[in-house]
């Protein structure tokens, strides 16, 4: 072929060649990675020492946030452990996969990234701290139910399930589950810890001075209040001596260079406006994500992370397809330093906790809220019930904050936040400006636009995820669309 003629064709079959070779997914990994998700429970990302806390003592994780990439943006879908938990295993929302309600368990046909990886040759488990996802048959009828229609299915999903409360056993099924993988097979291990989740016990080896603690502007400055975020500390630390054994096993057996080790938190603290509610104590979470050769050891990113987003990276990681029902936006392009266009929004919800009937709004409450970059909107749709705490209302730390409000000896600002008898419908941050959430911009004539915009993407999330509960934006008055849908035809009609 002539010269030119050839630069001719080139230059045509360059961008379909282009074209092609972009729309090919990435291509599997030389050698298959081994992948270890390491969970924490009930943890909020400012109670880490890697996330610039001075108090809270985590040496380990610390290292591994030295040695890998630090998310500071990650949130996860729900700020309780059930549903959260679906989604980082589902890549999907709690409300499409119907898992709002804290004692359900998965349906067996909503399949979970770590069968796609078993499918494509890993050996899968879980272990350490319950997984959450088989349900909570806690009466009569509710064990007849899952046994009459087979609901507990994660035994037929994976390779190893196990379980156990403590720190030790979950070391010691992290071995078991290292001995029994056939050695020609990478590994995915969801690894769980309880802690720092309540009863705070004390264990951990660092002891914290509860009167050295900087308290967050939301809190209550008391003796009570100090000493249990001083044992939530404790907790924390006794997290990281565990997180520390852990990847020593991984050195020990050689598999360190080539293991995936992401550590995520399933929700946020059980802390003043943490656990159990839509503000960042309660969806922010940590992620930090190591993977030696891939990752950039020491740097950080302020995208935007969804606890959707999990599973699909995972996949993306490990060269397997994504299956199209996830919505959750995988971030391996950042793990492995590629262009990457972060999510401009992204939102969580808020519904029924534990199995207990309706009481406070601990127990039953239903909310979503949309993050942004700059702004949060939080929709309450059951605003008229009060604030209630999860997991510690009975704490004496709460019990004496209830005596001082009922005695008017409370500060006013602690009043309204903790002990106003009805919410907000609307909560609107601007969390540049307002970080711990103090100032409620719902209903100011100068952000109306952007609280609009706002519940626009709430509204057509809703929408998409068949959410059951009503939409934020009030319907227009009877005839108001189809007058303004008339209007414009007679413009047109000119």
């Amino acid at each position: 072929m002539r010269p030119a003629l050839l630069s001719l064709a080139l230059g045509l079959l360059l961008p379909f060649a282009t074209a092609t070779l972009a729309a090919q997914p990435a291509a599997a990994p030389a050698t298959k990675p081994n992948i270890l998700l390491i969970l924490s429970d009930d943890h909020s990302a400012p109670h880490l020492g890697a996330y610039g806390n001075p108090d809270v003592k985590t040496p380990n994780l610390d290292r591994l946030a030295a040695q890998g990439l630090r998310f500071d943006r990650a949130y996860v879908t729900t700020p309780q452990c059930v549903p959260s938990r679906a989604s980082l295993m589902t890549g999907r929302s709690p409300v499409a996969i119907g898992m709002t309600r804290f004692s359900a368990p998965l349906p067996r046909d909503i399949k979970t990234f770590p069968e796609a990886l078993r499918a494509a040759g890993w050996f899968t488990g879980v272990a350490g701290r319950t997984y959450h996802l088989e349900g909570a048959a806690t009466t009569p009828e509710s064990r007849a139910t899952f046994e009459k229609y087979k609901l507990t299915t994660f035994r037929d999903r994976l390779d190893y399930v196990n379980q156990g409360g403590e720190n030790a056993v979950g070391l010691a099924q992290f071995r078991e589950f290292l001995d029994l993988k056939p050695s020609a097979k990478p590994f995915f291990l969801q690894l769980g810890s309880s802690d720092p989740h309540r009863p705070l016990t004390n264990r951990g080896p660092v002891k914290h001075d509860p009167a050295t603690l900087t308290l967050p502007a939301h809190y209550p400055d008391t003796p009570l209040v100090r000493a249990d975020l001083a044992a939530y500390y404790d907790e924390i630390a006794h997290l990281d001596v565990w997180v520390g054994e852990v990847l020593a096993e991984l050195e020990k057996r050689g598999l360190a260079e080539n293991t995936l080790v992401a550590f995520i938190a399933d929700n946020g603290a059980s802390q003043f406006r943490g656990k159990g509610t839509l503000n960042e104590f309660g969806i922010h979470v940590p992620l930090l994500v190591r993977w030696p050769g891939v990752v950039q050891p020491g740097t950080a990113s302020a995208a935007l992370i969804s606890g959707e987003d999990l599973a699909p990276t995972i996949l993306a990681a490990a060269g397997v397809p994504i299956p199209p029902e996830m919505t959750g936006k995988s971030f391996a392009p950042l793990l492995r330093g590629a262009p990457f266009t972060p999510r401009t929004h992204l939102f969580a919800q808020r519904g029924p906790h534990a199995s207990s009937l309706p009481g406070t709004s601990s127990s039953f409450d239903l909310g979503r809220v949309v993050v942004t970059p700059t702004h949060k909107l939080i929709y309450n749709a059951m605003g008229q019930l009060p604030y209630w705490p999860v997991d510690f209302a009975g704490q004496p730390f709460w019990q004496e904050l209830v005596r001082q409000n009922e005695a008017g000896k409370l500060d006013p600002k602690l009043t309204a936040l903790y002990f106003a008898p009805t919410r907000p419908m609307f909560e609107f941050y601007d969390l540049q400006a307002d970080p711990a959430e103090l100032t409620n911009l719902a209903g100011r004539p100068e952000t109306a636009a952007l609280e609009r915009t706002l519940k626009g993407h709430l509204q057509e999330w809703m929408i998409l995820e068949r959410d059951f509960i009503p939409l934020p934006i009030a319907p227009e008055p009877a005839g108001a669309g189809a007058g303004k849908k008339g209007a414009k035809k007679k413009a047109t009609d000119k």
